[in-house]
């Protein structure tokens, strides 16, 4: 033999014989399991989820003001209210939760719209806490106990405090049912153009119920919307005011201009100073732009006068808020005292 067969003890096996064999498990794999469970049958499936009847929240809160729709609540401790699959997005968009002891009690004493307020198992009760429960009670505002893990969920991981609140999505008009507001007088609407900050819309829509404003016009993209903070900041005006959300502002302004309005912009390079503006008797729409950037350039194209409000040279810009304060001020002065001729 060749090789190393010859050395003692090396043995060569010939032929074949019996060999290990998997037992038939191989075979069994290859089974088939059936057909596959519909969608609305599988636990896991989101369309399972969607053909479960929903856990009942307690309806008829009170949602006193304009502006907000009613919502329902998911009892705490039912299965999930987090939004499923590319509902999430939509649903956090459209839906707030204030946390935390001090915010909860300012906006129940700003009258915010609420649908629910849920309390944390064994908190530990304070003056805001009694408040809280306090004005709940006399709003009819549902409150439901749940656990902090619950509570935690819910808020998303937001100090809580033990307290938060559930606010309904803010219900905007139309930028149409501003041409012709309820209210007398000459019509007058402030349009807000890359304004980000809530309080800065609060303190606008305050402003413009103050001065006899008719409404603020709110662009859908890079703009602030009517969040709790904003309702807060408004103390109570947003319930007076409407607020429209338009998807282009620039045709919505050229709406308001085929609609017999003059559209005016405020810069600090403006034509004109705002002492002597002469539109202020007539439909006007005024565009107030960021603190940063200012108008941009297509508003600013589409606006019939661009403003500027006088100012000493140490100062470079003013608030969105201060500066629609002053421009809607001065306004009113021109109005009532070609009212009073």
């Amino acid at each position: 033999m060749a090789g190393n067969s010859q050395r003692r003890g090396a043995v060569r096996k010939s032929g074949k014989g019996p060999s290990v064999g998997s037992g038939g498990q191989r075979r069994k794999g290859l089974e088939g399991r059936g057909p596959t469970p519909k969608a609305a049958d599988r636990e896991n499936h989101k369309a399972h989820t969607r053909s479960q009847p929903a856990s009942g929240g307690p309806r008829g809160a009170d949602t006193r003001g304009a502006g907000f729709r009613g919502a329902t609540s998911r009892a705490a401790g039912s299965r999930s209210s987090r939004p499923q699959g590319g509902d999430r997005r939509k649903a956090k968009a459209s839906t707030e939760v204030v946390a935390g002891r001090n915010s909860v009690v300012e906006a129940l004493r700003a009258d915010v719209p609420v649908t629910t307020m849920f309390v944390a198992s064994r908190i530990d009760s304070d003056d805001r806490v009694r408040e809280a429960l306090t004005q709940a009670g006399q709003r009819g505002i549902p409150v439901l106990e749940c656990p902090r893990a619950e509570l935690d969920r819910i808020t998303d991981g937001a100090v809580h405090q033990g307290l938060a609140l559930h606010v309904p999505p803010y219900d905007y008009a139309d930028p149409t049912d501003l041409y012709d507001p309820p209210t007398p007088g000459v019509p007058l609407v402030v349009a807000l153009d890359g304004i980000t900050d809530p309080r800065n819309l609060g303190a606008i829509v305050r402003s413009v119920a103050a001065f006899g404003g008719h409404g603020v016009l709110v662009p859908e993209r890079r703009s602030v919307g009517m969040t709790a903070s904003a309702w807060k900041t408004s103390a109570g005006a947003a319930a007076r005011v409407p607020v429209a959300k338009a998807p282009n502002l620039t045709r919505a302004l050229q709406g308001f201009q085929k609609a017999g309005f003059f559209v005016v912009g405020l810069d600090m390079d403006g034509d004109v100073e705002l002492p002597e503006l002469d539109l202020a008797r007539e439909p006007i729409v005024v565009v107030v732009g960021s603190e940063g950037k200012g108008l941009s350039r297509l508003v600013r194209e589409t606006c019939d006068r661009i403003v500027s409000i006088p100012m000493a040279s140490t100062v470079e810009s003013l608030n969105a808020g201060v500066a629609t304060s002053v421009a809607l001020y001065e306004i009113a002065c021109q109005r009532a005292a070609g009212s009073a001729r």
